[in-house]
């Protein structure tokens, strides 16, 4: 049990979450980070489906690094994960459709995602399946806790909502007599772009002591 949580696996699992975040540090996923977040739930579906694919392709990968041919790996890594694609882009389709047409062809995009494709190639190609996993789960929390502040952010003062349900007040609106406007610039992808950056800014200037 001690080998299983040892300090090299807690890291594998934890670094990705703040001070090795692949998107706020290692720049990766921006694409789909700025495509899927101008509302929270599809921004929690994409995160929650990464993280999901990235976990079990690092394991799977790496039960088979030692037999696949070091000349055919990258498209052993893109079979892979295409595979885990499909299926999770199919059980979205079935089971939160109106989420899977939000996320449209994005789903899809994730096996060109670097944050995957780096992992497999960086991570499980050397390690041991429970240690790939760890580090498949941190990165893809890593990468959907961005999301969801992203999300958060642009489907609040976009829309006024969250999940669909009203948050800022009807009165509060101009319309209503009030003094309340919801920025149209938020729901735009050049404001995704402007809010990951202060994100990245944000998350570099608190963790610039610990890196």
């Amino acid at each position: 049990m001690s080998k299983l949580f040892s300090e090299a696996n807690k890291a594998a699992f934890s670094n990705p979450l703040n001070l090795d975040n692949p998107v706020t540090v290692q720049v990766l996923g921006i694409c789909s980070a700025l495509a899927v977040t101008s509302q929270l739930e599809p921004a929690i579906v994409m995160g929650l489906s990464v993280t999901v694919i990235t976990a079990f392709s690092n394991v799977i990968i790496s039960l088979l690094r030692k037999t696949i041919p070091n000349r055919i790996r990258i498209i052993v890594q893109l079979v892979v994960v295409a595979a885990l694609v499909t299926i999770v882009s199919q059980m979205l389709k079935a089971f939160a459709y109106d989420v899977s047409v939000q996320l449209s062809v994005y789903v899809g995009l994730i096996i060109t995602n670097c944050i995957l494709m780096g992992r497999l190639e960086a991570f499980a190609m050397q390690n041991a399946p429970w240690p790939s996993f760890l580090d498949g789960i941190g990165n893809g929390l890593g990468y959907a806790i961005i999301l969801v502040i992203v999300g958060f952010v642009r489907e609040l003062f976009g829309f006024g909502t969250l999940f669909g349900i009203n948050i800022i007040p009807q009165s509060w609106y101009v319309s209503n007599g009030g003094w309340y406007m919801d920025n149209g610039m938020m729901v735009m992808p050049a404001m995704s772009l402007i809010i990951v950056g202060c994100v990245i800014w944000a998350h570099r200037s608190i963790n610039k002591e610990a890196k």
